[in-house]
């Protein structure tokens, strides 16, 4: 149980407020609560390994749970028909094109659930932080329409992935084909997927323990990062004929 002196160290009263170590975390990663989401405040989060999580209408909650699923860009696990969807010729793919609308598309409710924690002050923030470089989306598209997509944080040359989306058959896995291509192209070791799921250990995420993610994360985002807006450096399919006009 948490007792009154843990909530009052896990309270983030003041703008400069440091976060509290993350080994005081609660089990379910919970290390503060309150605060904003300031550029600052959520560059300082995201290079202490940090994320907020919380559903519109909560005070804003900050993550660091253990164990940490993380996925190694060029360790991706690409089945024949996930190889399939990728080579095919019906789609092209962007970088940093449309961040506003690939967090629009992420926040959008699935079918199974009820809402969704990308609320209106999540969009803002988020945006600001693409608008100063360091928020980006990658974007597949069909004929003109954004049909798939995911955006993260990079810090240094750790990034952390924080949704995806799909309007059409794996076009979310699509574009995070795409992403591992060009992290692993710069040299990026992991992205930072926060909390397993089935789903992303299929793509081959791992667990790690918390302190063995903080390692790996404290040395790549120690490194010269690369400002946005980016853009692919390796070929890419972005036919005319599919991308927005």
């Amino acid at each position: 149980m948490t007792d009154a002196t843990d909530l009052m160290r896990m309270y983030l009263a003041d703008p400069d407020q440091p976060f509290p170590p993350v080994e005081l975390a609660d089990p379910s990663g919970l290390v503060a609560f309150g605060g904003d989401l300031s550029p600052r405040r959520l560059l300082n989060a995201y290079a202490a390994g940090i994320f907020p999580w919380y559903y519109p209408g909560e005070m804003i909650q900050w993550y660091c749970p253990d164990p940490r699923s993380i996925l190694v860009p060029t360790d991706l696990r690409v089945t024949k028909s996930y190889r399939r969807s990728v080579a095919g010729a019906d789609y092209g793919v962007t970088m940093d094109r449309a961040f506003a609308d690939v967090m629009s598309a992420c926040a959008e409710p699935r079918d199974e659930e009820s809402g969704t924690w990308i609320g209106s002050d999540m969009v803002a923030a988020y945006l600001r932080l693409h608008q100063l470089g360091h928020a980006h989306s990658v974007e597949v598209w069909r004929d003109g329409d954004l049909v798939g997509g995911l955006y993260g944080v990079a810090c240094g040359r750790s990034f952390a992935g924080e949704s995806m989306f799909s309007r059409a058959r794996d076009t979310s896995k699509i574009a995070l084909y795409w992403l591992c291509a060009q992290l692993a192209a710069w040299d990026f070791p992991l992205i930072d997927c926060q909390i397993t799921s089935s789903h992303l250990n299929s793509l081959g995420a791992i667990d790690l323990p918390r302190a063995d993610y903080l390692r790996l994360h404290t040395q790549a985002a120690a490194r010269p990062g690369l400002p946005g807006p980016w853009q692919f450096e390796i070929r890419v399919p972005n036919s005319p004929h599919h991308l927005p006009a």
